[in-house]
């Protein structure tokens, strides 16, 4: 491809031969034409790596990388690691785009000379239902500076994902998503803030998340543990880090960040594994502990939060089995 290639759309694929096909047609049928798609299959063993071969015989701005499997970092980073455009977009293999998405990102990032662009987005289940925003959108089109977007994600109402976003390429050299953790957007995304003013943030939902059992965070059975809800721990306290360093008037709102990870892991792992043989969860147990008096007095810590978070303190494997016997209970009734 001779031409100037503006945007770099990165997709990558694992074992997902249903759905690929409306996201790559997505992609392909974006009104920015200046654009090439970059479908890394990360080991896949089931026809995605095929039907990825198929898409590029059909469309010459197509690129295809087959890989080991390593993750959806490690395939982003293949991604990234050759990509030729000026703007980076990421899109995960299971979602949709709107056809005017990337137009209307590049023309704003353009208008605005901002570095870190995001539309807003949706979640649609298998049956074709909305369900509640995860994020909700700004009622209007607004430029959040870096200060203003670390205090939304510390408090959960800030949107991490990349694929949400447009960014500069030259934001991301030298850097890379880290490598066998999930939450990784996360981690990334702080380092951004760090190095631009902020993000301007589209309020049209034009990112559509399909929302099924069976990924990484959304496990049909009790019992799995992903080890997800590790990485956030991890995660938090790398944000109090940059928070003391960066950010020292967000210290509350890290603190509250921090403490509402740990209630997260506590309610999730399972009650076979709070032992002492398990560092980490002692880890976990120690924080919440010495934290106590942060637990109560923290405003952005509701009620609810509080009482759980001060329970699980005291007595966290009987806190977990009531837990557990409420939830089974609502489920056979509701």
């Amino acid at each position: 491809m001779e031409k100037e290639i503006l945007v770099s759309v990165i997709v990558p694929a694992y074992n997902v031969e249903d759905c690929l096909e409306r996201c790559v047609e997505s992609i392909r049928n974006q009104s920015c034409r200046s654009l090439e798609i970059l479908l890394v299959d990360d080991g896949s063993t089931d026809q995605t790596g095929q039907l990825c071969d198929r898409f590029a015989q059909r469309d010459e701005r197509i690129r295809v990388f087959h890989k080991e499997n390593g993750g959806s970092s490690s395939a982003r980073n293949v991604g990234i690691q050759n990509a030729r455009g000026k703007w980076l977009g990421f899109v995960d293999s299971d979602d949709w785009v709107d056809a005017d998405m990337y137009a209307r990102l590049l023309e704003t990032a353009k208008a605005y000379g901002a570095a870190i662009v995001q539309a807003s987005r949706d979640e649609i289940d298998g049956q074709g239902r909305r369900r509640p925003d995860v994020c909700v959108p700004p009622k209007a089109a607004c430029f959040c500076k870096s200060e203003a977007f670390m205090r939304e994600l510390l408090l959960h109402r800030g949107d991490c994902s990349f694929c949400t976003k447009l960014v500069r390429r030259e934001l991301l050299a030298g850097k890379g998503f880290p490598e066998g953790k999930l939450n990784e957007d996360f981690r990334l995304l702080l380092e951004l803030l760090l190095e631009t003013e902020g993000v301007y943030i589209l309020p049209d939902q034009m990112y559509h998340v399909f929302y099924r059992l069976g990924s990484n965070t959304r496990k049909k059975d009790k019992n799995d543990f992903s080890r997800v809800f590790m990485d956030i721990v991890d995660n938090a306290d790398y944000a109090q880090e940059v928070v003391r360093r960066h950010y020292p008037q967000l210290l509350t709102e890290a603190m509250r960040f921090g403490l509402f990870q740990r209630l997260d892991y506590m309610l999730h792992v399972p009650v076979g594994q709070m032992t002492g043989r398990d560092p980490f969860y002692c880890g976990v147990k120690r924080y919440l502990q010495a934290h106590v008096a942060d637990t109560m007095k923290n405003p952005f810590l509701t009620p609810k939060n509080k009482l759980y978070l001060l329970l699980l303190t005291a007595a966290p494997k009987s806190v977990r089995r009531v837990h557990g016997w409420i939830r089974g209970m609502a489920r056979r009734t509701g």
